[in-house]
C-alpha cells in the first residue's frame, strides 16, 4: 500500500510519513509512505492508494476528497494532535481502519487489485 502524506509545506508530513512508514516495517505491513504538498497532490495522486491529510488543510478537503475520488484513492483527514504520535503506531491504525480493518489489498476504480 503506498500512504501519501499531505500538508501545506511538505515538512510535518516528512516526519508523519517516516513514523507510519517504520510503524508498518515494525509489523510486517510492506507499505509505503511518502509526504507531498497540497501544490504537488495533483501529482501525487497517481501514487497513492491513501492520502492523509493534515488538519490544518481542512480547508482543501473537499477538494482533496473529490480528485482523490476520481483516482479510487481514500483520503483520511489526520486529527489535530496526529503530531505526537511519536511512534506511527497511531497513525497506522487510522490507514488500516480507513481501508477495512487489515490494509491488504484495495481494489482500483477498475475493479482490480492494487497491493
Amino acid at each position: 500500500m503506498r500512504i501519501l502524506v499531505v500538508c501545506g509545506a511538505g515538512a510535518s508530513s516528512t516526519f508523519v510519513a517516516q513514523r507510519v512508514r517504520h510503524a508498518a516495517h515494525d509489523q510486517g505491513l510492506a507499505y509505503s509512505a511518502f509526504a507531498g504538498t497540497e501544490k504537488s497532490l495533483p501529482i501525487d495522486l497517481d501514487a497513492a492508494d491513501v492520502v492523509l491529510v493534515g488538519p490544518h488543510l481542512v480547508h482543501a478537503l473537499a477538494r482533496i476528497e473529490r480528485d482523490a475520488a476520481a483516482r479510487g484513492t481514500t483520503v483520511v483527514l489526520l486529527p489535530s494532535d496526529i503530531f505526537s504520535d511519536i511512534d506511527g503506531t497511531r497513525t497506522l491504525e487510522l490507514v488500516r481502519a480507513a481501508v477495512g480493518g487489515s490494509g491488504g489489498t484495495l481494489p482500483t476504480a477498475g475493479g482490480a487489485a492494487r497491493p
